[in-house]
């Protein structure tokens, strides 16, 4: 019986590099070698993040070669329209959940926001945000990397997004729900990227809702409940989602 190829997520740089021959780093040979206890001879799949996937083959713990060209993968795949982007206030413990979730639901861009009631425990890791998105990106079996952006300040974000632009609340009257917008736009949509913004714990500030109405975001709900910001993020991102399928098939 054949077994699973399981998936590494490779940046284009390093396939580009080997001419073929993959090299990999001790973290990618444990994994292969000892978690999911391949040896040479076991194939697995390689993906650049792009939307390429190609097969390999382990010839040693620390080097594999690809059974494709490079310029010939076994699978391409266009990127996803429109682009799901979720800018989500960081939160104090449940982050890296919500960058994990967003990957696995199929966000394709992710703003981390620093708002006026933002607070944290430790350090804003970047980097951490990413490392978690690919492991997310291989176990969910995507082509394409999600973007995670750099921590951004909501005056910044409100400046420089383009699209159709969503933003989550609470307690306003006369606020439709997520949906209600998005199943009223003409199929197929014409929007490159799809928008929406979930904010921190003590919720946005009255200065924020007004800037972001200022700016033409549109404020929608996401049900009759008061969300914790972390579920927020996930349960809107899932309503796109699913939205996007239905829409566009992808």
């Amino acid at each position: 019986m054949a077994r699973e190829r399981r998936r590494l997520l490779m940046a284009r740089q390093r396939l580009q590099a080997g001419g073929g021959t993959l090299a990999l780093d001790p973290e990618e040979s444990r994994y292969l070698t000892r978690v999911l206890r391949y040896g040479p001879g076991d194939g697995f799949a390689v993906v650049d993040g792009e939307g390429q996937l190609w097969q390999a083959r382990l010839e040693a713990a620390d080097r594999a070669r690809l059974e494709q060209p490079l310029d010939q993968p076994h699978q391409r795949q266009p990127a996803p329209r429109p682009a799901l982007v979720l800018a989500a206030a960081v939160v104090k413990r449940d982050f890296e959940l919500v960058v994990r979730m967003a990957v696995e639901l199929g966000v394709d861009r992710l703003v981390p926001l620093l708002c006026e009631r933002t607070a944290v425990l430790g350090q804003i890791k970047a980097e951490r945000w990413r490392s978690i998105a690919t492991e997310a990106a291989e176990q969910c079996e995507r082509l394409w990397l999600p973007q995670i952006a750099e921590p951004t300040p909501v005056a910044d974000l409100l400046a420089s997004a383009s699209g159709l632009r969503y933003w989550a609340t609470t307690r306003v009257t006369g606020v439709p729900e997520l949906m209600e917008p998005l199943e009223a736009l003409p199929a197929p949509t014409e929007a490159t990227a799809v928008w929406l913004a979930c904010g921190p714990e003590g919720g946005w500030s009255p200065a924020e809702e007004e800037r972001a109405r200022a700016a033409g975001w549109q404020a929608v709900g996401l049900g009759p409940r008061i969300l914790r910001s972390s579920t927020a993020a996930v349960a809107g991102l899932a309503l796109l989602s699913s939205w996007r399928v239905r829409r566009c098939g992808c």
